[in-house]
C-alpha cells in the first residue's frame, strides 16, 4: 500500500521508516520497549512463499525501576544501556530495528475521503482531515496514513485510517536506538503489533476464530490491556491500572524483602513455600476478577453481549494455573497466546523456556514480522 507521511525532515535526520502502519521493510529486530524489560526478537522466513517462520532467538532484559513510566522514556541512558546489553546477547548481526508506540502516545482516526485521488492529493485531504481531529499543530506530529479499503455505505469513498503522535515521542525511542548503536527503520503501534502476532496464535482455533468474539488481555507490570476482535478487526480496547508489579509490592511486604530482590525472587522461583498458597493464588483471583470487570465494561460500552474466547498475553500470563482460574471467573475458555508454537526454532532456542516466556513476547514478534511485509 502507498503510505505518506509529513516529516521528511526527521526522515532525513534519523533514516527512519516512520510509517506507524505498512510499509516493506528489510530484515529486521522487533523491539518492545516496556515499564519493566526490554523484549527482542529475531524471525526469518522458511521458504519464499509460504507463511512459515523461524525464530531465530530472543531476549528479555530488565531494566531499571521507573526508567519507563506510562510508556513515557524517563531515564534515557539507562534504557539504552539495557538496549545495547540485551542486543549484546542476541549474539546478532543485525542492527536495523523496528520500534512502538504505546496507544496514549498516539492519536488514530478513521476518515472517509472521494476515491481513485492521485497520491499527493491524497496526502493533502488527509492532512487536512488530520488538523481538525488532533489537538496540536502539524508541525508538532508526526503523521501517517493507510488506505483501509474502499467505505461499504458509498462506493465512491475509501476507509483510511490516520496515525500521529507527538514528535518528542517518536524521537526519544529514535535517540535510545541511536545510542545502543542501532538503527530504527520502523515506527509502529503497540496494539497494532500485537494484532499481527496474535494472529499467529488462532490457527488452532475452529476456522481460526472467523465470526467469534475473542479478546487479548495483555497483562503487564503496571496495567491490563483488553482488547476485542470480531474477524481480525479491533471492536473495543480498554486499559485498567493493574498489573505484575502489584505482584511484586505484595511478595516484598509479605517476605520482607526489597522491591528489586522481590522482582528478582518473583523471576527465578526462590521464595518460600507459603509463596503459592498466601500471594500467588489470592493475586491470580484478584487479577481474574479485575479481568471479568474488563469483560462487563464491554458488554455495557457496545452491543456484543458475549466473548467466546480470552487470550491472555504479557509477563504475568506465564503464571501456571492462571488460564484456569480466569476461565472459572469468566465462564469463557480461556488460552495463553504463543505465537511461535508453529514456528521452526534455532538450535539456541530452549522450547520449555520460550514457552514460558512466549506471551511477553507478543508486541516484538509482531515487530518483528514487519520484516515480511509484502506491500
Amino acid at each position: 500500500m502507498n503510505i505518506a507521511s509529513t516529516i521528511s525532515t526527521f526522515r532525513e535526520n534519523f533514516s527512519i521508516n516512520l510509517d506507524f502502519l505498512k510499509s516493506k521493510s528489510p530484515t529486521l529486530i522487533g523491539i518492545d520497549i516496556s515499564s519493566s524489560s526490554i523484549k527482542m526478537v529475531e524471525l526469518s522466513r522458511v521458504g519464499k512463499d509460504a507463511q512459515l517462520y523461524r525464530m531465530e532467538g530472543y531476549v528479555i532484559e530488565a531494566i531499571p525501576a521507573e526508567s519507563v513510566t506510562e510508556g513515557n522514556i524517563v531515564n534515557m541512558e539507562a534504557v539504552s544501556e539495557c538496549l545495547q546489553r540485551a542486543w549484546r546477547r542476541m549474539g546478532t548481526r543485525l542492527k536495523n530495528v523496528a520500534l512502538a508506540l504505546p496507544l496514549t502516545d498516539v492519536i488514530t482516526k478513521k476518515v472517509n475521503v472521494p476515491a481513485g485521488q492521485r497520491e499527493e492529493d491524497l496526502v493533502f485531504q488527509v492532512e487536512n482531515e488530520a488538523s481538525q481531529y488532533i489537538p496540536f499543530s502539524l508541525d508538532e506530529v508526526d503523521l501517517d496514513f493507510q488506505v483501509v479499503g474502499p467505505n461499504v455505505e458509498n462506493a465512491e469513498e475509501v476507509e483510511v485510517l490516520i496515525a500521529a503522535s507527538r514528535k518528542e515521542k517518536v524521537e526519544d525511542r529514535v535517540a535510545v536506538a541511536l545510542s545502543a548503536g542501532l538503527k530504527a527503520m520502523v515506527m509502529d503501534i503497540e496494539p497494532y503489533a500485537a494484532q499481527s502476532a496474535f494472529e499467529l496464535a488462532l490457527n488452532h482455533l475452529p476456522e481460526e476464530g472467523k465470526n467469534q468474539i475473542i479478546a487479548l488481555v495483555d497483562i503487564g507490570a503496571t496495567t491490563i490491556k483488553m482488547n476485542v476482535f470480531h474477524n481480525g478487526e479491533s471492536v473495543y480496547s480498554r486499559d485498567q491500572p493493574f498489573g505484575g508489579n502489584q505482584l511484586t509490592q505484595e511478595i516484598s511486604n509479605q517476605f520482607n524483602l526489597p522491591l528489586e530482590e522481590a522482582e528478582i525472587a518473583k523471576r527465578n522461583g526462590s521464595l518460600p513455600e507459603n509463596y503459592k498458597s498466601d500471594v500467588l493464588q489470592p493475586f491470580c483471583e484478584t487479577l481474574a476478577i479485575e479481568i471479568m470487570r474488563a469483560i462487563q465494561f464491554f458488554y455495557t460500552s457496545t452491543q456484543y453481549t458475549e466473548i467466546n474466547y480470552i487470550f491472555i498475553a504479557g509477563g504475568c500470563a506465564g503464571i501456571t494455573g492462571l488460564n484456569e482460574i480466569i476461565a472459572s471467573r469468566t465462564q469463557v475458555s480461556t488460552f495463553t497466546v504463543n505465537p511461535f508454537e508453529n514456528m521452526e526454532l534455532s538450535n539456541r532456542i530452549i522450547p520449555r523456556q520460550l514457552n514460558q516466556d512466549a506471551p511477553a513476547l507478543l508486541v516484538a514478534c509482531g515487530l518483528a514480522l514487519r520484516s515480511f511485509d509484502p506491500s
